[in-house]
């Protein structure tokens, strides 16, 4: 998941690449994907699977490919913008009207498409397992967050034992615990407000 102020600076510029983007947009509707809006930014679907984004940023403007790791790239435009973070996402950056060329653009998104067609993803590697001992604390004491806890999938146990274990001083840890507390009594996993 990019971090959030990422997220912000990513819709903070569309302004100034108005012209651009909407140029972009004319490319991509030739391309039968529907539009949608996720995460406050234009992202196109196929079949409701994620193929390609568009928005502007600080210094360019940009199409993000959600499983470019796929894609030939056999004009190299594509950069992976977050080299550990980033497994699939791959950005084609421009910074004027003149670079886009419409053949090739089409030529990438169409060829997205079709491995969206083959379901082309990438498996989430196997995760190791995390232990987070204060947690494990908290729910000996009480019954009921082991319980609510216990209801969440693997991948939601796994991304509030990150949250908490992730931080390296034990009261960071025990204030990440506080925080996540009500969340996993109500039922709510910690980035289903992003999803």
């Amino acid at each position: 998941m990019e971090s959030k102020s990422e997220n912000k600076g990513m819709w903070k510029y569309g302004s100034q690449w108005e012209e651009e983007l909407i140029f972009l947009k004319a490319i991509i509707d030739k391309t039968g994907l529907i539009e949608t809006t996720k995460w406050g930014g234009t992202v196109y679907v196929y079949n409701k699977k994620n193929v390609v984004g568009i928005g502007g940023f600080k210094d360019y403007f940009a199409l993000w490919f959600f499983n470019g790791v796929f894609l030939k790239d056999e004009k190299k435009k594509l950069i992976n913008a977050q080299e550990d973070v980033t497994k699939s996402l791959r950005q084609w950056r421009f910074t004027s009207k003149e670079e886009v060329n419409e053949k090739d653009v089409l030529q990438y998104i169409y060829e997205a498409i079709e491995n969206e067609k083959q379901g082309k993803v990438i498996k989430p590697s196997k995760k190791e397992a995390i232990i987070s001992e204060l947690l494990e604390k908290e729910m000996t004491q009480n019954p009921a967050l082991k319980e609510a806890f216990a209801k969440f999938s693997p991948y939601k146990q796994y991304e509030f034992l990150e949250y908490i274990e992730s931080a390296k001083q034990e009261k960071t840890k025990l204030s990440r615990i506080e925080k996540v507390l009500p969340m996993i009594l109500t039922n709510v996993g910690l980035n289903d407000k992003y999803r």
